[in-house]
């Protein structure tokens, strides 16, 4: 090929690369949102509601009781929903902020912030296992054939930010069994560039500086050539999803070369800041790196961050395993939560906490522990247009049931999804034919009583 056709050609793939990136740029919401960008705090094990934002004093009184018939009949078949030996929580539950919500003492710097909380203790679906419990919670389906909800909100707004992936996740403490399910980040059936880039907080993009001899204009020029290839296959061939979200990455992974370092220097932020998320302590300095990183992400136009903490998976010794967690979690998510405040950001983004489901008031064994429920748990939202120091939602008397206003994980993505304004019905995706939409064939709707 002589230089003129070379260039001719690499005009019309730069065109191509324009035309791509534009898929991701700012769309148009379908009302007026409440928030601009999303952080999910997701607990992976499963919190248990009873001992966190849902208090049973009648736990107490049955402590070693079977679960009286009355309740144990509306209790879902479920393999894992043991009916013997009720068991009290540990920690005591008190009235917490002007709007007396209670909480418990397993998170003193959370209660502090009680007054933004809206706290869904309806939450329920039927899948007691973590992997398809977490696929579940992030994405509306068991199989995690489905895109996950950070992909269905960067379809339906697209990207903020040119500089900087618009959908980033990070995962930590993945001990024991709860291993990150990829479809939480995924895509499933829509492009694979709208998936999310996965980050250690401790090292942050991998391989973003250049090799020894390499200028950013020589990496520029071979990503042209690049483009110029990718383009002339996919004229050949036919759009291929992957090859474009491979596009795409190379150009953002380009630009990251200068903005990802900055993001991820926290040098800039003061002593006062980094203690206040707890970055002097070993139990919390992962959580509050990542916390804290989530603060700077949104700051920068990122639209969706996940922070997965795993570990809470209590069948043994659960007043062990939750004060480590609560450990890990209670100062850091506060500080996240007062920091975003601060820098006039909780307004226009919504915070999300919660898990793949609960666990039960029984005893799992004699180890005092909890096994796994998903019938009943509880999740909170602050900011991004909610209407804080609320509760949604009731459980029976021990926790096991919901009995007022069930929510479904779908019902959540749909609040979700409301609060950046997008109507979960109205996002259609045309998937071979069918019409796809974030809430699938069986549905759901948004739980617009949380907003004020």
């Amino acid at each position: 090929m002589d230089r003129r056709n070379f260039l001719t050609r690499l005009g019309t793939g730069s065109i191509a690369l324009q035309s791509l990136m534009a898929e991701g740029s700012l769309q148009k919401p379908h009302r007026v949102p409440t928030a601009r960008s999303v952080i999910s705090l997701f607990m992976s094990g499963g919190p248990s509601q009873v001992d966190t934002f849902d208090p049973k004093p009648e736990l107490a009184r049955l402590a070693g009781r079977d679960v009286p018939e009355s309740l144990a009949k509306n209790v879902p078949k479920i393999k894992r929903a043991g009916l013997q030996n009720l068991m009290a929580s540990y920690w005591t539950f008190r009235p917490r902020g002007d709007s007396g919500i209670p909480i418990s003492d397993l998170f003193p710097e959370v209660a502090k912030r009680a007054d933004d909380l809206c706290v869904i203790r309806s939450m329920t679906h039927r899948n007691p296992v973590h992997g398809p419990g977490e696929c579940v919670a992030l994405t509306g389906a068991a199989s995690g054939n489905r895109p996950s909800l950070g992909a269905w909100a960067l379809y339906g707004l697209g990207s903020e930010t040119q500089n900087l992936p618009a959908f980033i996740a990070m995962n930590l403490h993945n001990n024991g069994m709860q291993h990150p399910q990829a479809a939480g980040w995924g895509t499933a059936f829509l492009p694979s560039s709208l998936q999310g880039t996965v980050v250690d907080p401790a090292k942050g993009v991998r391989h973003i500086t250049l090799p020894r001899g390499t200028t950013l204009e020589r990496r520029r020029r071979e990503l042209s050539t690049i483009t110029l290839l990718n383009d002339d296959f996919s004229r050949r061939t036919g759009r291929d999803s992957e090859l474009e979200a491979r596009i795409r990455a190379y150009e953002i992974a380009y630009r990251m070369m200068k903005a990802a370092p900055e993001l991820f220097d926290i040098k800039s932020e003061t002593k006062q800041t980094l203690n206040q998320y707890g970055m002097e302590k070993s139990a919390a300095k992962s959580v509050a790196h990542a916390c804290l990183l989530a603060r700077r992400m949104v700051e920068r136009g990122v639209r969706f961050v996940q922070i997965r903490v795993g570990g809470w998976d209590a069948h043994g010794n659960i007043h062990g395993n939750h004060t480590n967690m609560a450990a890990r979690t209670d100062q850091p998510v506060a500080a996240l939560l007062e920091d975003l405040q601060r820098h006039g950001l909780l307004d226009s983004t919504l915070v999300v906490w919660g898990g793949e489901f609960g666990r039960t008031p029984t005893m799992e064994g004699r180890g005092k522990g909890r096994d796994h429920s998903p019938s009943a748990y509880s999740v909170w939202l602050a900011g991004g247009g909610i209407r804080g120091g609320q509760v949604i939602g009731q459980t029976d008397p021990i926790g096991y049931t919901v009995i007022d206003r069930p929510v479904k994980p779908l019902d959540l993505h749909a609040t979700i999804l409301h609060a950046l304004g997008i109507d979960s019905d109205e996002l259609v995706y045309n998937h071979h034919g069918l019409k796809e939409t974030p809430l699938g064939v069986t549905g759901g709707s948004a739980v617009t009583e949380a907003f004020g």
